[in-house]
């Protein structure tokens, strides 16, 4: 029992799932409906997608590329640039949380390194934004992502054109930003990072096949059955990489917002609250709630998921919690020697609040 408060402790969002579907049960008590509110698509392929890119992890594939394209930067800028576009391109396929468990890090050692220890600051915020952003452009890109188009049944071509106005805009923004960055000369970055090949291979063919499940060409039960037993049988450790505090969030989220439904005076509140408004309520929603649980939540209320969808990918700009994997980048810097977490929130708060304005600005148009 004490190990479970310390876990809901350190994941408040969790916390929150959690509470909200107990609260919704005394509204509508539990029955054998519970189990059709949970949608088992998004949960198979957010666990099969776990596995495959904690196995590509593990095998050092993004240390691999990394290391390959870091060889040959040779000034401050160029570097922070570089870092910055690794987030935002690998988030699309890998989701925003786990480029940034994967990067940052690799960030944070680089620049010491070079003794560049000043550029912390900037870099990881702007990494964290770069992976917010570019996260968006697909439907594996990030949790909300991958709930709403499901549930939309919306086109993979429909998805991608949506997006990728606001996609272009964002890299344009970040490109911008980024030269706004003193350039100074570095020495090349030489070290070799280790790359297990075959553990590569395998995971790749996971991710793969994970990717079939998200497009429809391959039915995620087959996906989940294929890469759970892969990794029992190969990589047994890495069951315990997955995220299940996430997963468990999206049960919780399916409860609460089953229960709420199957009650008349909220559910026609909140759909008339939601009329017109979408964008607006999913952005604001976000900052306090997160985008993935506002995702849920405001989806069981509005068909207007283009809306919805631009707006807590937008939402997830703006506050710390906003989207938890500016938590994540955030407990990282936090843990390095002499970090400066008040010079962080504020500069992670600026340049959040600026982007989401001129985003909300040109989206809402």
């Amino acid at each position: 029992m004490k190990k479970i408060l310390i876990i809901l402790r350190q994941d408040p969002v969790l916390f929150a799932s959690l509470l909200l579907a107990s609260i919704s049960a005394f509204l509508t008590p539990p029955s054998g409906a519970y189990f059709s509110y949970i949608d088992y698509r998004v949960l198979s392929l957010l666990f099969s997608l776990m596995l495959a890119v904690a196995g590509l992890r593990q095998a050092g594939v993004f240390a691999f590329l990394a290391e390959k394209l870091l060889r040959y930067i040779k000034s401050t800028r160029l570097l922070s640039l570089l870092l910055v576009l690794l987030c935002f391109f690998t988030s699309m396929l890998i989701t925003n949380d786990v480029a940034l468990i994967a990067f940052v890090p690799f960030a944070i050692l680089l620049l010491r390194e070079i003794r560049k220890e000043r550029l912390y600051v900037p870099v990881i915020v702007l990494m964290t934004v770069a992976a917010n952003l570019g996260s968006m452009f697909t439907p594996l890109g990030n949790p909300q992502n991958l709930y709403l188009y499901t549930l939309s049944g919306m086109g993979i071509s429909d998805f991608l054109f949506l997006m990728a106005k606001p996609t272009f805009l964002s890299l344009m923004l970040l490109i911008g930003t980024c030269f706004c960055i003193r350039t100074e000369p570095i020495s090349p970055y030489a070290e070799k990072t280790p790359f297990a090949r075959r553990d590569a291979l395998v995971f790749l063919f996971l991710f793969i096949l994970s990717l079939l499940a998200v497009f429809r060409f391959v039915h995620y039960g087959l996906s989940l059955s294929i890469t759970v037993l892969a990794v029992f049988f190969y990589r047994r450790k890495l069951l315990a990489e997955a995220d299940y505090a996430l997963l468990l969030t999206f049960v919780f989220f399916f409860i609460f917002v089953g229960n709420i439904k199957e009650i008349p005076a909220v559910s026609s509140f909140f759909a008339s609250f939601m009329q017109g408004h979408t964008l607006s309520v999913a952005i604001l929603s976000s900052q306090v709630i997160s985008n993935v649980p506002a995702a849920m939540l405001l989806s069981g209320f509005t068909d207007n998921f283009s809306a919805l969808l631009l707006g807590v990918n937008l939402g997830g700009l703006g506050t710390l919690i906003a989207s938890m994997a500016s938590v994540i980048s955030y407990k990282q810097y936090a843990a390095t020697p002499d970090a400066k977490k008040g010079k962080y929130l504020l500069a992670f708060t600026l340049v959040n609040i600026l982007f989401l304005l001129i985003l909300w600005i040109f989206v809402g148009r």
